[in-house]
């Protein structure tokens, strides 16, 4: 098998990743859509292939604590429909260029009708206009300290500002994270494309985004004061 898999070659492995990628689920399948949006992800992982001369010429062994590895590395990016786990699209490379390197290449595989949630790695201006431009949707997570223009408040608490030339909505949050090794409080800096309040109501959103992490229960509390903060306190 292994012999004749070599005299195949890469070419058969690509035609089968394009047959079965996909969200792999209708529209009743639960945590696929969000408000008639399909809900994905792009994130990004390591991992380690055959010690051979060919992936060494192309891949590098990662130092550590004990002296190095003992097999070379890629990074993996995907994009993957976050209701079913399923991969839509991946790239991989050296790990000596970061995710964002990767990102613009899962850009052909977005369309109009979709939300991409994203972490704070990936809230870069030229990536956000790219995905924009796309007719894709944005949930990413920005640094608390980021400065980003106020150009108006909204009746959930959230304020439209804009990164470059996207409008945006942004967020500031509070959640709370309950596991077994106790409660963990973070603030967050959530940005969107989708910029109507009443239509994407900012706690949906937050809740949202949370889920992306794997969730498995949320409640959201909302106060009275038009500058409020959001709180999510959730149980994973």
């Amino acid at each position: 098998m292994a012999q004749a898999r070599r005299r195949v070659g890469a070419e058969p492995l690509h035609w089968l990743f394009d047959l079965l990628r996909g969200p792999a689920a209708g529209i009743g399948t639960a945590g696929v859509w969000w408000r008639g949006l399909l809900v994905c992800a792009i994130d990004g992982t390591t991992m380690a292939v055959p010690d051979s001369p060919a992936n060494l010429a192309a891949f590098t062994k990662h130092r550590c604590n004990n002296g190095g590895s003992g097999y070379p590395a890629l990074r993996l990016l995907v994009l993957v429909s976050c209701g079913t786990r399923t991969v839509l699209d991946a790239v991989f490379g050296p790990t000596t260029d970061g995710e964002t390197t990767y990102a613009p290449r899962l850009l052909r595989s977005l369309r109009q009708g979709m939300i991409v949630l994203l972490d704070r790695n990936f809230a870069a201006q030229t990536l956000v206009t790219a995905i924009a431009k796309t007719g894709a949707h944005v949930l990413v997570r920005a640094k608390s300290g980021r400065r980003l223009p106020v150009l108006g408040r909204c009746g959930d608490g959230s304020w439209l500002s804009a990164i470059g030339a996207v409008p945006v909505r942004v967020i500031d949050c509070e959640i709370t994270i309950t596991t077994a090794a106790g409660r963990r409080t973070g603030l967050y800096r959530l940005v969107t494309t989708l910029t109507d309040h009443r239509t994407h109501p900012a706690a949906e959103l937050i809740t949202l985004y949370h889920q992306r992490w794997g969730a498995t229960r949320s409640r959201t509390r909302l106060s009275e004061l038009p500058d409020r903060r959001l709180d999510l306190m959730s149980t994973a």
